[in-house]
């Protein structure tokens, strides 16, 4: 009988849903066509899933100083190693590196070790390099790191802008849907903003190819055009936004239309014909990637497309809206538990400390932000950071100036990295090596590009029950697992009944979510309050609760309550 587990693609943000059916050795994957995500379909990367399933260089067994061990030696070796840089140096002697392809859980788990248990923020991701300016522009607009947008809005809008970002490459589900709307309603207009002539920008109404960094020229031109010709939403200004005087002064700094396309490098009647096209299209949404985050003004550039769609109330509506493409798995479900430097769980802030210890129980927490991924090398280099354990990322790959990153490893005291490949570039550098399910051992969940949150189901057996290798079973594990056996090694009086244990067996159990509004505001932005006692008005949308169309409930501007734990996590619409 042939056996198949509905899943999810690890390689992407998209989050496309899998069907993967298990005959014997052979592997198939298909499009799950029930997914929202994707409905069926998908790209030649997750079409070829099937190729990962074997064990063709797996790491299947625990190696400490380029000797196999046992699980327990490896895993003293990580808890004495850490508890020994803690006891001499201070919990911010030691570090995690993590990463967007872990599962929510895993995230979760490791982020209450390094700051419930540990008592440091030293934790950050490789998600740091791709996301951050998005996080950043979200918590400067919205006072949270919320997404204000789905897949959705890309069937309904009636002009799709692309910033940054090679569609058609990166996330071809994604730029195949925006492809089929064209389709069905030729009317639709496709803009793509990008110094290159990229196969997106080849099926595109119109193409920018601005000079690289003039994007937040671009955009504050277009907001000062925007008010200019009165394509602004008063009401909304009034009731749900602050700082948009300030914004538009320093909007108008860069003169008119002449003078945006002369700084940018384009012709202006281009810039005319974006700036009209985007005045007239009550339906416009606006997605950025990687071209506009992996910038050294990112920031500022995600804000100037917020900016945009708050002046003209194009937010939270079908088909309207900023959203960010995000690029790794799970980076989304990362930042939910708060597994970067700069945040706690359930995107609160470090003034929320007290309220999170009180949750997880926990010996201490960490009450100021800890160092970010650059940093944290950094530091490694310096001697600063002692110990650190790497999750799930090859840093020495994907980190800028890899010889530096090389440097750092090479004088680290303890190294610890936990992967289910053998051979990379960083497992090179490890004191310790621990064997970690791969993702077709893994059970938990995901947290896509428009906060989806979809189940990741084992289809095989962890390689114990697979393999045999010289005569002694190989045995990987899950990320959470390791992290919670080494807490109770470096914290002997922790016990399996303490609450980061507990919520990892209560998985399934679903858990009411508490949505708690907040006002921001700030001098320097033009920022969304979205709540101050009346709901947006929106059409298709029932009065309550807020922000919510059909049964896709949409998380703008929303803290989840600490009891609403990742692993349980659930909202209407999402997958599995």
């Amino acid at each position: 009988m042939v056996a198949t587990t509905r899943t999810t693609c690890p390689y992407c943000g998209v989050g496309c849903g899998l069907r993967v059916s298990v005959d014997g050795n052979e592997v198939k994957v298909a499009g799950d066509t029930e997914h929202p995500s994707n409905r069926g379909s998908l790209c030649s990367k997750g079409s070829a899933l099937a190729d990962t399933a074997g064990l063709e260089d797996r790491l299947l067994h625990p190696i400490v100083g380029g000797r196999r061990v046992s699980w327990e030696i490896a895993l003293g070796k990580v808890a004495s190693g850490f508890a020994h840089m803690i006891a001499e140096h201070g919990p911010d002697a030691v570090a995690f590196y993590v990463s967007g392809q872990l599962l929510t859980e895993d995230y979760y788990v490791a982020n209450k070790l390094m700051k419930g248990y540990i008592g440091s923020a030293n934790i950050d991701t490789n998600s740091r390099l791709c996301m951050s300016s998005a996080v950043a522009g979200h918590q400067r607009a919205f006072g949270e790191d919320a997404v204000p947008g789905c897949y959705e809005d890309l069937d309904l809008a009636d002009l799709v802008v692309l910033v940054g970002s090679n569609t058609a490459w990166c996330h071809p589900v994604i730029y195949q849907r925006i492809v089929k709307a064209r389709e069905f309603d030729n009317e639709k207009k496709l803009v793509v903003i990008d110094p290159r002539r990229t196969s997106t920008a080849e099926g595109a109404d119109l193409h920018l190819a601005i000079k690289p960094g003039t994007d937040v020229a671009l955009f504050n031109g277009l907001l000062a055009y925007l008010a200019d010709a009165g394509v602004t939403d008063s009401d909304f200004l009034r009731d749900h936004t602050g700082g948009s005087a300030t914004a538009l002064e320093t909007a108008r700094e860069g003169g008119d239309l002449r003078a945006v396309a002369n700084t940018c490098g384009i012709d202006v009647a281009d810039v005319e014909r974006f700036y009209g096209w985007f005045a007239n299209t009550e339906k416009t949404v606006t997605a950025f990637s990687q071209g506009v985050n992996q910038s050294t003004s990112g920031t500022d550039k995600v804000n100037a497309i917020i900016n945009c769609h708050l002046l003209t109330g194009r937010i939270g509506k079908p088909g309207a809206g900023p959203f960010s493409i995000t690029g790794q798995p799970n980076a989304m479900g990362g930042r939910e538990v708060g597994g970067m430097a700069s945040m706690l769980a359930a995107h609160m802030g470090f003034e929320a400390a007290d309220t999170v210890r009180r949750f997880w129980n926990s010996p201490v927490i960490a009450r100021k932000p800890g160092l970010k991924a650059v940093e944290l090398f950094d530091a490694i280099d310096q001697g600063k950071i002692k110990a650190v354990w790497i999750m799930a990322t090859n840093p020495v790959v994907s980190m800028p100036d890899a010889d530096a990153v090389k440097m750092a490893l090479t004088k680290c005291e303890l190294v610890v990295v936990s992967d289910c490949m053998r051979r990379t570039d960083t497992t090179l550098f490890a004191d310790v090596l621990l064997p970690a399910a791969a993702w077709g051992e893994k059970d938990g969940t995901v947290t896509n590009s428009e906060r989806i949150i979809s189940r990741q189901r084992a289809f095989l057996p962890v390689p114990a029950r697979r393999v045999r290798i010289g005569g002694s079973s190989a045995r990987s594990r899950a990320d959470w697992a390791l992290a919670k056996r080494s807490t109770l090694k470096i914290r002997p009086q922790s016990s399996p009944n303490t609450p980061v244990f507990r919520l990892m067996r209560t998985t399934a159990r679903a858990r009411s979510i508490l949505v708690v509004w907040r006002n921001s505001i700030t001098a320097t932005t033009l920022v969304w309050n979205p709540f101050d006692g009346r709901r947006l008005a929106r059409e298709e949308i029932p009065p309550s609760p807020p922000l919510q169309r059909g049964e896709r409930a949409r998380s703008q501007a929303t803290r989840h309550a600490c009891s609403q734990t990742a692993a349980s996590r659930s909202r209407t619409g999402a997958h599995g």
